[in-house]
C-alpha cells in the first residue's frame, strides 16, 4: 500500500484567478479527514500565471505537487497525466474551477470503504448557472450516447470522482491516446456507486469549454465508444438503393401505362442527384471520422509532454 492515501488530481488550464481558492478549499477540506494526500495539479500548458502561482504554493507545501505540459494537450490528457503519476490508493479527479465542491470528497471516501466500492462518481442533481441550452444538450448528449455506446455511462455525470488502486492500475494501461475517461471508467467496470451533489457555478473566471470544444469532446466520445454510426450509414445506403428502385419501379410504371403526370427535367434529376450525394458524402464522413480515429493511434505519439515538475519524486518522463 502506498503511503499516501489519497491523490486529487486537478487539471487546469489558465485558472489564476481560481487556483489559490481551489487550494485553500481543498487543504482545508482534507485536513479534516485526517487522511494523507496530495494535491496533484497538472498545468495543461497556461498561458497566464496559473504556473507561477502553482509554484509559489508548492515552496509553502510539500503536499502540492505540479506537472506542467510543454504545450496545451486538453482536459482529458491531463487527467490521464494526474492518473499515471499520482501515488495515493484512491484519486479523485476534480477541475480547478470548484463547480465540483470538494466537500463532497470526504462522503466519496466514505462511500467508497463502507460499500467497498472501486468507484464512486458524483451525480449532478442540479447545475447552477448554466444556462438551458446547455442543460438541455448535456442532458441529450448522455442519452444519445448511452443509445449508441456498448456499455452503459451513468448519465448526469462528469469526470468528478473517486477511483481506487485497482481502477487507477487497470486505467494506465489503456493504450487509446484521445482518451474519453467517464466513458472508460465506466466500461472498466468493478463495483462503482453514485453520489448526489448540487454542482455550484463557477468560483471565477470563464469556461475553458465554449460549444466548440463540447461538440469536439461529444463527438470523440462517440467514435470511440460506438460503432452504431458505421451501422447507421450502412443502413442509409440500403435505404437509398431502395428508394432508387422503387422509384425506378414508378417511372417504369408509369411509362408502360402512358401517364405523364410525373415531374420531369430538371427537377426530378436534381431532386435525386441532391439526395443520393448526400447519402454518399454522410458515409465517407462517418468513414472519415473513423479513419482519422485510427490515424491518430498508428501515429503513436505521446498523450503529453512534461516541460517541468514540482515537488515530485523524480522528473516525469514524457508519456
Amino acid at each position: 500500500m502506498s503511503e499516501t492515501e489519497l491523490s486529487i488530481v486537478i487539471p487546469c488550464y489558465n485558472e489564476e484567478l481560481v487556483i489559490q481558492e481551489s487550494y485553500k478549499r481543498l487543504t482545508s477540506v482534507l485536513k479534516k479527514t485526517g487522511v494523507t494526500y496530495e494535491l496533484l495539479f497538472v498545468n495543461d500548458g497556461s498561458s497566464d500565471k496559473t504556473e507561477f502561482i502553482l509554484g509559489e504554493l508548492a515552496k509553502a507545501d510539500a503536499c502540492l505537487k505540479v506537472i506542467s505540459f510543454s504545450k496545451n494537450f486538453g482536459h482529458q490528457n491531463s487527467v490521464s497525466a494526474g492518473l499515471k503519476y499520482c501515488k495515493g490508493n484512491y484519486a479523485v479527479i476534480m477541475d480547478a474551477d470548484l463547480q465540483d465542491p470538494p466537500e463532497v470528497i470526504p462522503e466519496m471516501l466514505r462511500i467508497s470503504k463502507s460499500e467497498n466500492a472501486n468507484v464512486v462518481y458524483g451525480v449532478r442533481q442540479s447545475r447552477k448557472g448554466e444556462s438551458f441550452f446547455k442543460l438541455f444538450t448535456a442532458k441529450l448528449f448522455y442519452r444519445i450516447l448511452n443509445r449508441l455506446s456498448e456499455s452503459t455511462i451513468p448519465v448526469d455525470t462528469g469526470d468528478f470522482r473517486l477511483v481506487d488502486r485497482k481502477v487507477i492500475d487497470t486505467f494506465n494501461k489503456l493504450k487509446e491516446k484521445n482518451k474519453y475517461i467517464r466513458g472508460l471508467i465506466s466500461w472498466i467496470g468493478f463495483k462503482q456507486c453514485p453520489v448526489n451533489y448540487t454542482r455550484e457555478e463557477r468560483f471565477a473566471g470563464t469556461t475553458k469549454f465554449p460549444f466548440s470544444k463540447m461538440f469536439g469532446f461529444a463527438t470523440n466520445s462517440m467514435l470511440y465508444f460506438s460503432k452504431k454510426p458505421l451501422k447507421f450509414a450502412i443502413l442509409m445506403g440500403f435505404f437509398s438503393i431502395c428508394l432508387g428502385l422503387i422509384y425506378l419501379a414508378v417511372s417504369l410504371f408509369f411509362w408502360i401505362s402512358g401517364v405523364r403526370t410525373m415531374v420531369s427535367g430538371w427537377t426530378s434529376l436534381i431532386v435525386v442527384i441532391v439526395f443520393f450525394g448526400g447519402v454518399q458524402l454522410l458515409t465517407i464522413g462517418v468513414l472519415g471520422q473513423y479513419i482519422g480515429v485510427l490515424f491518430d493511434e498508428i501515429k503513436e505519439r505521446p498523450e503529453f509532454i512534461v516541460s517541468r515538475t514540482i515537488n515530485m519524486e523524480e522528473q516525469s518522463e514524457n508519456e
